[in-house]
């Protein structure tokens, strides 16, 4: 019961301060164009989003790098280099292997082996600069860990490239250890996945020795996963029975409801038939776990798994903009922490996929049918996911644009041309008046995505034109076409703020045509009268019931 509840009290503390990620996997039978896909919001309150870029690189005999903490920027130790390195566009590489991560913490006595060198964070990178495959970087992640040891809590990994995609779990083996131990599993083609803050593998197929070249191979492990578990007592029966969420990160009513539910909201979306774990998701029956990937009932594209990103629990009872806590403009936000205690009793916020401290997220489409430079998308967006809007990225370019560029502000220094403090303004400003504002943010956003879309066949077929005649000039194009793209989306949603700012100031609504302001016909430059709505009948009846006769008008 002391370890449960150790585990109960780190899950809340890692949500409340942030560190709580979403990440969806698809496989390539499951979209509709043979892409497989995976996406990550990497969420904190102390998170700056900003597209990382690491260029290949060729490194010199005893060369050492040196690791930092991604989360705090604690210095590690270092390791030596190989000799060449893989370029990284965010958290996709060259060769379309793409990596997202969640935390999920699990038993606190596993955590950060004060001599470790590798956190998650310098695994996943390093992975990424290291490997041409999803299998490969799962086994230089594992090697790293093993060699090195593991310095983070538990994590649940995505690895994907244009052929495979992988759920992969790990955790460390505590102070007195060295290393983790961990468990990989292939998705089935035609099947989709999601982790979010809870580790899902439960059984698995035991491999006493890793067939890392067996193409038909569908899970690797850790030797000592289970003997481990034995050793530690937290496991005693039949090694066919071991499920390794259940030892390592006990389900609890937090686990199922500030975590599951958000993988169970989208896989409802795609799937008829996942109101029978209802319940599971509210934390209300853990025994009726939900299974670790499904088949949708129709395949996916690349723009529906955008949207599948932006979710508030909308048409469950969990959808936040309903309660009183969504204020009279239905504001499907709540402001930190997540648990909160009046009279001695612990309540809680819901939390969604979409959720305002979002520094980035990605949607990392892998294209097997195209050549590497030109097959991996990364599409990217800063701040909250319902709001964002996500621009291409070809994962081989050369430079990343101005706008998202590492160093162009941070949290605590402003700069007007900063795609996150641009994108912020406006989510920011809606959640004063959601109801109103919303759909138009949603019309402009779906309005540029839809037309990124339909402009990247055109895009693919010019650089394979300039592929044929040399693979420089086909990066070069893809790299001018991604910084260009994204540039003008950050001063096309600037000017989008200052007409959302004038439109909705002083609790007025101005008359508007599209984004043109509507004046009253005498040639004076006057603006017709705005309207007015208030706050709606449905709040004024609770401010009527909270207040009585005190603002009847005599």
């Amino acid at each position: 019961m002391k370890k449960l509840t150790l585990v109960v009290s780190f899950i809340l503390i890692n949500l409340t301060l942030g560190w709580s990620c979403t990440n969806f996997l698809f496989t390539k039978g499951a979209t509709t164009d043979g892409s497989t896909m995976i996406t990550y919001a990497a969420d904190s309150h102390v998170l700056y989003g900003e597209l990382y870029f690491l260029p290949a690189m060729d490194h010199k005999p005893g060369e050492m790098r040196k690791i930092y903490e991604w989360d705090t920027g604690k210095y590690l130790g270092e390791i030596p280099e190989v000799p060449h390195t893989y370029s990284v566009v965010g958290n996709m590489n060259e060769f379309q292997v793409a990596i997202g991560e969640t935390t999920y913490g699990g038993r606190e006595e596993l955590l950060h082996q004060p001599t470790a060198i590798i956190d998650y964070g310098s695994m996943m990178y390093i992975a990424l600069q290291r490997a041409k495959t999803a299998r490969e970087a799962i086994k230089v992640m594992t090697d790293l860990v093993a060699k090195y040891g593991y310095y983070s809590e538990g994590e649940s990994i995505s690895v994907a490239d244009p052929n495979e995609v992988w759920i992969f779990e790990i955790i460390g083996k505590g102070k007195d250890n060295k290393g983790a131990v961990w468990v990989a599993r292939r998705i089935p083609d035609g099947y989709i996945c999601g982790h979010a803050n809870q580790a899902r593998i439960t059984t698995f197929p035991f491999q006493k020795v890793n067939k890392w070249d067996d193409p038909n191979a569908t899970c690797f492990n850790a030797p000592d996963v289970i003997s481990f578990a034995r050793e530690k007592k937290y496991f005693d029966g039949k090694d066919k029975d071991f499920s390794f969420s259940d030892t390592y990160a006990p389900l609890n009513f937090g686990g199922a409801r500030f975590c599951e539910a958000r993988v169970w909201a989208m896989f409802r979306r795609v799937n008829s038939h996942m109101e029978q774990y209802k319940n599971y998701a509210m934390g209300f029956d853990l025994k009726n776990r939900m299974p670790l990937w499904i088949k949708p009932d129709k395949k996916v594209s690349v723009h529906d798994v955008m949207n599948l990103m932006r979710d508030h629990f909308e048409g469950t009872d969990m959808d936040m903009s309903k309660d009183i806590g969504a204020g009279p403009y239905h504001c499907p936000y709540r402001w930190r922490g997540l648990t909160w205690d009046v009279d001695s009793t612990t309540y809680f916020n819901e939390r969604a996929t979409s959720t305002q401290q979002t520094g980035f997220s990605f949607v990392a489409q892998m294209r097997s049918w195209l050549p590497s430079p030109i097959g991996g998308i990364f599409w990217f967006g800063v701040d909250d996911t319902y709001s964002t809007v996500y621009t291409p990225i070809y994962s081989a370019i050369k430079a990343v644009p101005k706008t998202y560029a590492k160093g162009n502000g941070a949290l605590d220094k402003w700069s007007d041309n900063s795609a996150f403090w641009v994108f912020n303004q406006v989510s920011n400003w809606a959640y004063t008046r959601y109801d109103v504002m919303i759909p138009i943010i949603r019309a402009k956003q779906q309005m540029l995505e839809e037309s990124y879309i339909a402009t990247i066949p055109l895009v693919d077929t010019t650089a394979q034109k300039f592929m044929k005649e040399n693979p420089d000039k086909a990066v070069d194009y893809l790299t001018m076409y991604s910084c260009n793209n994204a540039d003008n989306l950050v001063y096309t949603w600037k000017d989008f703020y200052h007409f959302l700012f004038m439109k909705f100031m002083d609790g007025n609504i101005k008359k508007t045509e599209g984004e043109h302001f509507i004046e009253n016909g005498e040639g004076k430059g006057i603006l017709v009268g705005p309207d007015q709505p208030g706050y709606g009948e449905e709040w004024y009846r609770r401010i009527i019931k909270d207040t009585g006769k005190k603002f009847i008008y005599h």
